[in-house]
């Protein structure tokens, strides 16, 4: 019997080719009721998106399992999507242009669609394995995911800064560079929160702060990589192309952290997300 959460998370997932279709309906008639329209098409999508986690989270305890979704690839992949929603939601100020917010959308329609539809991605809810079953795993892995949504902004930001097209639905280059700043200000701290917790949660599974486990090794070059770029536009005033290259090389990093890691390389972490 199918669980409750699955139709939920469905219809989600629904709905956010609704929001990618208007999105398209909005760039052939530009009509601002429709760009209106799609935010409360997100807000209310990212309710049923939520409802859907909470009511995977009810359904583990049914099962007598009793753990938040948040353990393997198929909850990451849900919870990733619905951090890029909240993201949205969070800078809605800043993302009045379209065209970052659907490929927003495309992101986090990617993600919850793959875990629906890949039949690679297990959608059962797992017993946790001993290391996971710490508190630390809700910290560790919020804060993770808060920085990865955030560095989607700052990705697309960053392609859509290389596209030379005179589009009226297309930002201008400063404004470009400056959401992929501010997204960046965002992910950055909470990328290193989810490393320092990552950290301690390994010292009580594992006994040890730091292993160079793969997946440790690779969120520190991330977390490096989007260091430098601090470091370059705050102390070398760096501006433009550069920033946006490192910002692309930077989410490059946290996709193989993410997908490389756990399908490529074999470690502590071969389970986790």
């Amino acid at each position: 019997m199918e669980l409750i959460h699955h139709k939920i998370l469905g219809l989600a997932t629904i709905i956010y080719v609704i929001i990618l279709l208007l999105h398209f309906i909005y760039f052939a008639f530009k009509k601002e009721v429709i760009f209106k329209t799609i935010w409360w098409v997100i807000y209310i999508n990212f309710i049923l998106h939520t409802a859907g986690i909470i009511f995977r989270w009810i359904d583990s305890y049914r099962l007598d399992i009793g753990h938040a979704p948040l353990s393997n690839l198929y909850e990451s992949l849900i919870f990733f999507s619905w951090c890029i929603c909240l993201m949205i939601i969070l800078m809605k100020k800043r993302l009045t242009y379209p065209i970052i917010t659907m490929f927003s959308i495309i992101g986090a329609l990617f993600f919850i669609a793959y875990a629906s539809l890949s039949p690679g991605v297990d959608k059962g809810i797992q017993p946790l394995i001993p290391a996971l079953q710490s508190n630390w795993l809700h910290i560790h892995v919020i804060t993770c995911f808060i920085s990865y949504a955030a560095f989607v902004i700052s990705f697309i930001c960053s392609i859509l800064y290389f596209v030379r097209v005179d589009w009226s639905i297309m930002p201008d280059k400063d404004t470009l560079e400056e959401i992929n700043y501010k997204s960046i200000m965002v992910g950055f701290p909470m990328l290193s929160a989810g490393i320092l917790t990552g950290a301690v949660w390994a010292h009580y599974a594992w006994g040890s702060y730091w292993s160079w486990d793969p997946k440790e090794t690779w969120s520190l070059i991330t977390w490096i990589v989007y260091a430098l770029l601090l470091h370059a536009r705050f102390v070398k005033g760096w501006r433009g192309n550069r920033l946006a290259l490192i910002s692309i090389i930077g989410f490059f990093s946290v996709m193989f952290t993410y997908f490389g890691v756990n399908f490529l390389l074999s470690g502590l972490h071969s389970y986790a997300v």
